[in-house]
């Protein structure tokens, strides 16, 4: 991934980027100044601060949610890399070693992911208690008739219109599952004309923009407003671009001998991508949409939490004793999450006029879902492995976020019709969480490395 990438964000204004002109003689500014100059105080359609978050996540959520993604509920996630780009036909495959992707063989991955991908109830999921466990099917066998009618609910639920994202059929000969922890994000290499391409339709086709604007590097600067929701539908997509770079940028192979391999903090990397002055005033806004992405994903954890509540639901793995573990976890992470003083308020979205409202929720959804597919087109495996991942996984956040009334509805045990996540759902909006939060760890990182360089 290339670092040109990072100058195809349009962004919303960089106010006071370069000083107020004081007289007398000014101390330099550091680098760290220069990069995070406007990454602190209220965010944007926001009453959260920066510093509430840094302090919350980096202390209070993060080892948790690292612990809790290294169980093997979370690592194993499946995914068809061999879907072909439904936009274009000349993709050009990087070739080097570090944009492959390890897949499991069959007997890595635990019986109950592999059997109980969707399933979460003691019935659906004890494949334990089947007299035909080692066969891939043996837990459909098992279901009650009710727990059958509401798997073929849940599969009509899975194409409607509630869903942001195009999600890969699972069930595909193509679909393969991958273990994360072997596959980190990662700087690949992965640049040129090929990769630019990627964002640039993006960015170019896919975000809001006013129809008269050609290309703006910041549609908002142009004189031409942006409603709310259009406004957050670009800093989401501009956060999570973000939060990609910074992990290109901390996990950087500095150095490659035929003995090792040694990844590390790319300072440089960093500044070309977020500096103040290297990126004409983006940088640091970049990093405040950043910031408000991961203000979305922490809201929709927030308004789950009664789905995961839910007796019968299990972090199904096949093993009784962490699986038990893995779920009192999970819901003491998203207790803390709850707890959180300054969530984001989403009933901002789509307020106004119900038929006009109704119109841009769809607008908005449709956009998503053409960015899912977008993913297919990334020429570089383990680029689009984890471009995948987080784009379901932020389509996930906003499936919850526009469905409260149907998780308040749900029913305290039993199948729930009307509102369900599967588990590549689950494991991709943690994972894609587990990214951001991760992020906003690596900026404290690199706000200390950079406070000395001038």
């Amino acid at each position: 991934m290339d670092h040109r990438w990072g100058f195809l964000i349009g962004f919303l204004g960089a106010v006071g980027l370069l000083g107020s002109g004081h007289g007398g003689q000014q101390p330099p500014e550091t680098a760290a100044q220069r990069c995070f100059c406007q990454v602190s105080g209220y965010l944007d359609d926001c009453t959260c601060d920066v510093e509430t978050i840094d302090k919350f996540n980096n202390y209070r959520l993060f080892p948790r949610l690292q612990k809790l993604l290294e169980s093997n509920y979370f690592r194993y996630y499946k995914v068809n890399l061999k879907r072909p780009c439904p936009f274009w036909n000349d993709i050009s495959q990087c070739g080097r070693r570090d944009c492959a992707v390890k897949l499991c063989q069959s007997d890595e991955v635990p019986d109950g992911i592999k059997s109980a991908s969707y399933k979460y109830s003691e019935e659906a999921s004890n494949i334990e208690e089947c007299e035909q466990a080692e066969r891939l099917g043996a837990v459909d066998e098992s279901l009650s008739e009710e727990t059958q009618k509401a798997v073929l609910q849940w599969t009509k639920h899975d194409d409607s219109s509630d869903n942001f994202c195009e999600a890969d059929d699972i069930q595909s000969p193509d679909a393969e599952y991958v273990d994360l922890l072997l596959n980190p994000e990662r700087y690949t290499g992965y640049k040129g004309p090929d990769a630019w391409k990627i964002w640039n339709v993006i960015y170019e086709e896919n975000c809001f923009k006013p129809q008269t604007i050609k290309r703006p590097l910041n549609p908002l600067a142009s004189g031409h407003g942006l409603c709310v929701e259009k406004r957050a539908f670009y800093k989401l997509i501009s956060g999570l671009h973000a939060s990609i770079n910074v992990h290109l940028c901390a996990r950087y192979l500095l150095q490659d001998t035929w003995l090792e391999k040694i990844w590390g903090h790319n300072i440089t990397e960093f500044q070309q991508r977020f500096d103040g002055i290297l990126t004409e005033g983006e940088g640091p806004r970049r990093l405040k949409n950043l910031y408000f992405l991961y203000l979305i994903e922490l809201r929709a954890l927030s308004k789950v939490v009664p789905f995961f509540e839910r007796q019968d639901f299990q972090l199904f793995t096949g093993n009784k004793v962490q699986d038990a573990e893995n779920k009192m976890l999970l819901l003491e992470i998203l207790h803390e999450i709850k707890s959180f003083p300054l969530h984001f308020d989403e009933n901002s979205f789509f307020a106004g006029d119900k038929k006009e409202a109704n119109k841009l929720k769809e607008d908005f959804r449709l956009h998503f879902r053409n960015i899912s597919r977008i993913m297919d087109c990334v020429g570089c495996l383990k680029c689009r492995l984890w471009g995948k991942l987080q784009t379901q996984g932020l389509g996930t956040a906003l499936k919850i976020l526009f469905s409260e009334k149907l998780i308040a509805n749900m029913p305290e045990s039993g199948p729930s019709y009307e509102f369900h996540l599967t588990r590549q759902e689950i494991v991709s909006l943690f994972n894609a969480f587990g990214r951001i939060s991760t992020s906003v760890k690596e900026l404290e990182n690199f706000r200390n490395l950079l406070q000395n360089i001038h």
